[in-house]
């Protein structure tokens, strides 16, 4: 494991640690099992909004920059909605707006969808500029293999973009973590709305709120650990393809 990574998780066990103890000695040990159950909550919004994020932005950079016109300005009009607009408002849009056209949705998937479009919208950015960033060189050496546009683009340009990508990406990814606490808004039992109901029943506000943000902080530092780590491994399998 690289040592930045061991560094991470070094740090992650402590503070986890930490925040069991404060649960500990300061008589909240009760409510830790309400608080774990947001904490599934909120890994499985931030986990299922990744996946959104990450499809939105790659498909939206590349419309953007290779699609034909009406697909084109498609990805144009949902990278400036989305990033033009409050996630908030978004989140509100998608929960109790579309009722009104006939489409219900559940609000876990309303708070997928709202964040996870929003994080692909400054994805697609980063996205495009990365493969922007990738020599036109590597375009010619496309050509002179005798490759398409599109097999050069998946072949030879994203390999090499996906590293420049890997970084902001980061910062994206645990930005959509924190967004996560938007979802009590909508009713969605997350780690925000327990500790709400658990504050206002309790009364216990510095012990709770000291609890659930280690326990953020525990899951910000996961995403940063393997982020890193994919850093590493596709730097790597970058070197090995090139050397081959």
């Amino acid at each position: 494991m690289p040592r930045c990574s061991t560094r991470l998780v070094v740090v992650l066990i402590i503070g986890v640690t930490a925040g069991l103890l404060i649960a500990t000695f300061s008589g909240i040990r009760d409510l830790l099992p309400e608080l774990f159950r947001g904490v599934r909550v909120t890994i499985q919004v931030t986990g299922a909004g990744i996946v959104v994020a990450v499809i939105a932005a790659l498909s939206a950079a590349i419309m953007k920059m290779y699609g034909p016109f009406p697909l084109r300005w498609l990805a144009i009009a949902y990278i400036e909605v989305f990033r033009g607009t409050s996630a908030l408002v978004q989140l509100f849009w998608l929960f109790f707006v579309l009722p009104q056209f006939g489409l219900v949705l559940s609000p876990f998937a309303a708070a997928v969808l709202a964040l996870g479009l929003n994080s692909g919208a400054y994805g697609a950015e980063v996205v495009r500029g990365a493969i922007n960033a990738v020599d036109q060189g590597q375009w010619e050496a496309g050509r002179a293999l005798n490759l398409s546009r599109m097999q050069t683009l998946r072949r030879v340009i994203l390999p090499q973009a996906f590293i420049n990508m890997i970084p902001p990406w980061g910062n994206l990814l645990i930005e959509l973590l924190k967004a996560t606490a938007l979802v009590s808004m909508i009713s969605l039992s997350d780690l925000a709305f327990k500790a709400q109901q658990l504050n206002q029943n309790t009364l216990r506000t510095v012990e709770i709120f000291s609890v659930v943000l280690l326990f953020y902080l525990a899951i910000s530092l996961l995403i940063t650990a393997a982020m890193r780590s994919f850093e590493t491994y596709a730097a790597k399998g970058l070197s090995r393809g090139r050397m081959g």
